[in-house]
């Protein structure tokens, strides 16, 4: 067990090696960045067998740490789920490298020619919780992106990334790549994290990737810039004009398909004059696999519904639980989402146009979805390959955040030996 000074001293070595490799992978050819990432893929399928070894150890560990069934799911590797990190992994490999595309450009009458050109940020510090797939997918869209990556992963799946981290090693190694574009902290220890959040001089910014608490320690507590993924509390209004098969299936995946996940349905808002159709089908439905329904007054009527409080509203489940109210209209439901939501992800079920547009252009959340399954609000969905979050926030990256938002820009300005007046 390190003590404090010695932890200190490892980050503080962690981060001038990261601020290294980062100048090298600045100009690192589009090739050897695709190469490293083919590489990698194939090694974590390769290394499956020790892959799924070690994730048993952190299986066993979050038992014992009494982590929830939904938590447990979101730890948990498979070959299924290795195939779908090797996939991601190859997503990420082949799409267009976004360092030094020309994101605009225009000539002024004083005869310059003037470009803005995207750029990596330089080194990104990343912090998250139980999923060990993250470490792949970070560690691919930072190294897209010409950035070189500090991991930091949650304590029940240290093992698990620690061998997804192997893998990702190889990749650069036989891209002949710094191997320390990729790193993964060594320690389970707390400290480091605090450590983190403050190593301006070498990390230029944090992602935290987790449940609230993580992310309020670090927005507290960050004195580099943070993008922040707050929780998702994800709202799905059912409109009078809604049609039932589309929003019986849609709810019933928003919601049961993986409960752990932060596209997740965490509250169900109901029109008063669908309430005894659309509504009660829903619930009954929602009830009989086996979900937990805490409702209002105007639904408990329902066999098997529990009373909702105060406590239900703006509350992230990630579990076989959902949150359900009654609303006389479209603004009461906007109303509400504003008061309670998170500004992750919020959906409407409806046929009338008039009000999906009302909903979609009045609500400021970072992802808006018309009669679609918010489990959809993931990078990888989005033709992004992976994701490294779903950023919440307004300043310069929202919603899933691939390669490309892992870049800023620069202006490249061409004269002719041009002066100005």
């Amino acid at each position: 067990m390190l003590d404090t000074d010695q932890i200190q001293q490892q980050m503080q070595a962690i981060g001038a090696a990261a601020k290294a490799a980062a100048t090298e992978l600045a100009y690192a050819s589009a090739e050897r960045k695709h190469a490293a990432l083919v590489s990698a893929a194939d090694a974590v399928w390769d290394d499956r067998a020790a892959i799924i070894e070690a994730n048993a150890k952190d299986m066993e560990y979050g038992r014992e740490k009494g982590l929830s069934a939904a938590m447990l799911d979101r730890l948990m590797l498979d070959e299924d789920r290795i195939r779908a990190m090797q996939d991601g992994l190859r997503a990420v490999a082949e799409q267009a490298d976004p360092v030094g595309s020309v994101i605009t450009e225009w000539d002024r009458p004083t005869g310059l020619h003037i470009k803005r050109v995207r750029t990596p940020l330089g080194v990104i510090g990343v912090i998250y919780e139980s999923r060990p797939n993250v470490t792949a997918d970070a560690g691919a869209l930072c190294l897209k992106a010409g950035n070189a990556v500090i991991l930091r992963g949650g304590s029940e799946g240290f093992n698990s990334s620690k061998a997804i981290h192997v893998c990702l090693v190889k990749g650069l190694k036989d891209a002949g790549l710094p191997e320390t574009a990729i790193q993964l902290v060594p320690t389970r220890d707390r400290a480091a994290v605090s450590e983190m959040l403050t190593m301006t001089d070498h990390i230029d910014v944090i992602v935290p990737r987790g449940g609230k608490g993580l992310v309020g320690l670090v927005q507290r507590e960050a004195r580099v810039p943070v993008f922040a993924h707050l929780e998702g509390i994800v709202h799905i209004y059912i409109d009078k004009a809604a049609d039932p098969i589309k929003t019986l299936d849609v709810v019933l995946n928003a919601k049961t398909r993986r409960t752990g996940i932060c596209g997740a349905a965490e509250c169900l808002l109901i029109h008063k004059d669908v309430v005894e159709t659309i509504g009660q089908g829903v619930i009954k439905a929602l009830l009989e696999k086996g979900v937990t329904v805490d409702a209002d007054m105007k639904l408990s009527g329902i066999d098997g519904v529990s009373p909702a409080s105060e406590e239900h509203w703006g509350r992230e489940f990630l579990d076989m639980e959902i949150a359900a109210k009654t609303v006389a209209s479209v603004e009461e439901a906007m109303a509400h989402i504003r008061q309670y939501g998170s500004n992750h992800t919020d959906c409407i079920m409806t046929e009338d146009q008039a009000t999906a547009d009302l909903f979609l252009s009045r609500l400021d959340s970072a992802i808006l979805m018309h009669n679609a399954s918010t489990q959809f609000a993931d990078g990888g969905e989005f033709g992004m390959g992976a994701e490294i979050g779903i950023a919440t926030g307004k300043m310069h990256a929202r919603g899933p955040v691939g390669a490309e938002q892992l870049t800023s820009f620069k202006y490249i300005v061409t004269g002719d030996g041009t002066v100005r007046a």
